[in-house]
C-alpha cells in the first residue's frame, strides 16, 4: 500500500465514495448560486406594460390639418312588415283624431257665432216688443181721450136727444160710448132709446165687459 501527500499512516482513502457526494454538492451549489443570480436580476427588468389600444381612426388627424371625419353611422334597421302595418294604422288614426278635433272647432265656433246672432236677435225682437206696447200704450190713451170728448159730449145732452142719434149709431161705437159714460147718464139714454135697439145695446155691452175682464184675469 502506497501513501501520499499528509496521509496519514493507517488511514485508507475511499475515492469511489467521495467523488459522488462532492460532484452532488457542486451541482446544488452551482443550483444556488443560478437561482441567486435569477432573483437579483428580476427586480431590474421592468415589467412589460400592457400595450396602449391604438386611437380610433376617427380621432386621428387628417393630413391636411382638418378636423376629423366622424365615422358614418350605422343604417337605422329596417321596420318589419308588421311594424309598418300598425304604423301606418296608428297615423291613419292620429289623423282621424285631428280631423274629428278640427271639426269639433269649427262647430263650436259656428255654434258661438249663432249664438251670439240668436242673443243679439232675441234683444232686438224684446226692443222692438216694448217699443210696440209703448206705441200701444200711446195708442190706446189717444182713443181714450177721443172717447171721454165724445162721451162729455153726449153727457151734457138731454137723454132724449142724445137716445135719437144712439139709436142710429153702429154697434161698435154705441157700445164703446155706453162703457164710458156714468151709469146714471147711460140709464137715462137707454131708456130714451127704441127699446129694440136698446136691449141689443145691453146685451153687447154686457158681452163685451165679460171678454174683458176674463182677458184681464188670464193676463195675471
Amino acid at each position: 500500500m502506497r501513501f501520499t501527500g499528509n496521509t496519514l499512516p493507517g488511514t485508507r482513502l475511499r475515492a469511489p465514495r467521495l467523488l459522488p457526494v462532492t460532484i452532488t454538492a457542486m451541482t446544488a451549489l452551482l443550483g444556488v448560486k443560478c437561482m441567486g443570480l435569477v432573483l437579483a436580476a428580476a427586480p431590474a427588468v421592468p415589467a412589460a406594460a400592457p400595450q396602449a389600444a391604438p386611437p380610433p381612426a376617427a380621432a386621428e388627424k387628417r393630413p391636411d390639418g382638418r378636423a376629423p371625419v366622424a365615422p358614418p353611422a350605422a343604417p337605422a334597421p329596417v321596420p318589419s312588415e308588421a311594424e309598418r302595418r300598425v304604423l301606418l294604422d296608428l297615423r291613419k288614426r292620429h289623423d282621424v283624431l285631428d280631423a274629428r278635433e278640427a271639426a269639433m272647432r269649427t262647430q263650436e265656433s259656428v255654434l258661438a257665432a249663432a249664438g251670439q246672432k240668436l242673443d243679439q236677435r232675441v234683444g232686438e225682437l224684446q226692443a222692438l216688443q216694448a217699443r210696440l206696447e209703448q206705441l200701444d200704450a200711446e195708442r190706446r190713451q189717444r182713443e181714450d181721450r177721443d172717447w171721454q170728448g165724445l162721451v162729455a159730449v153726449y153727457e151734457k145732452m138731454k137723454p132724449r136727444e142724445a137716445a135719437r142719434i144712439f139709436d142710429d149709431l153702429e154697434m161698435p161705437v154705441l157700445v164703446k160710448l155706453v162703457d164710458r159714460m156714468k151709469e146714471a147718464k147711460a140709464a137715462a139714454i137707454l131708456a130714451a132709446m127704441r127699446p129694440d135697439k136698446a136691449r141689443e145695446t145691453t146685451t153687447e155691452l154686457a158681452a163685451m165687459r165679460q171678454r174683458r175682464d176674463a182677458e184681464g184675469t188670464e193676463a195675471k
